[in-house]
């Protein structure tokens, strides 16, 4: 009797150590994997433009390029495959961010539809001075693969999308004469300070998606320093819209600061 009870006295003490050591194996796993995932928020500047490429035969002179002001902020986690060594990670976050620019191109039979004064549109080919602003709001999703080559620098590879949230495709027409029709149509001129208005915006699409790759440099723990390029790869306006007859793609350089938490 009294073996019996000291094996069930030696039984419980065992399975209270399992039960334990069990416990602590689970805890120790989850603070692995607490650990593993590092959470992190950005803020930048985009830098860049909307940009067909190659550049077509109609676009015959670049007189001058405003990158503007285009603001970034973004929270994303990062998973680290590996445990401590921290070579390779996965990235996903979300991102508000505004792009846009402003050009003053000269053209040559470039495809265009212009704003009458009493609202009708006329469209045509286009010659002469071509004013054109883009300002465009957009919440991005972002995916990467993370390399830490080591304590202080790393890059990353992935892919992205956005959805316009805010969008403005606009500008003007000067010192030039549009063919109404197409190259041999009647000829509308406009000199001097007479101007005549375009708004495309309404033919943007609501997605985008493209690539891109990065970089970051470890001022400290929680500091560091980054640049992101994007490249957007399906055209910024939507497949019925012919007036602007080649793609128009994203081409952005992010570049800012960020705390790793």
């Amino acid at each position: 009797m009294v073996k019996l009870n000291l094996f069930a006295i030696l039984f419980l003490l065992l399975g209270n150590i399992g039960n334990s050591m069990a416990q602590g194996s689970v805890i120790d796993d989850y603070k692995l994997h607490q650990d593993s995932i590092v959470y992190q928020i950005r803020t930048g500047i985009n830098i860049g433009g909307f940009s067909p490429l190659p550049f077509p035969a109609e676009i015959r002179e670049i007189k001058g390029f405003n990158p503007r002001l285009n603001f970034s902020v973004e929270g994303s986690a990062t998973y680290w495959i590996g445990g401590e060594k921290r070579l390779w990670g996965v990235k996903a976050g979300i991102k508000l961010e505004n792009k846009g620019m402003k050009t003053d191109s000269k053209v040559k039979n470039y495809s265009m539809e212009i704003l009458g004064d009493n609202g009708e549109r006329v469209a045509g080919n286009w010659t002469g001075g071509v004013s054109t602003q883009v300002v465009n709001s957009y919440i991005t999703i972002p995916i990467a693969v993370t390399y830490a080559m080591n304590e202080n620098w790393g890059f990353s590879l992935g892919t992205f999308c956005s959805l316009i949230l805010e969008k403005d495709f606009s500008g003007y027409v000067y010192d030039g004469y549009l063919r109404e029709g197409g190259p041999t149509g009647n000829k509308v001129e406009f000199r001097e300070d007479n101007i005549a208005t375009y708004d495309f915006s309404n033919e943007l699409r609501k997605f985008t998606y493209g690539i891109e790759i990065g970089s970051n440099w470890n001022a400290s723990r929680h500091l560091n320093v980054f640049s992101n390029l994007s490249w957007g790869l399906n055209d910024v306006f939507k497949s019925d819209f012919k007036t602007i007859t080649f793609a128009m793609k994203p081409i952005y350089l992010n570049v800012g600061f960020g705390y790793v938490f």
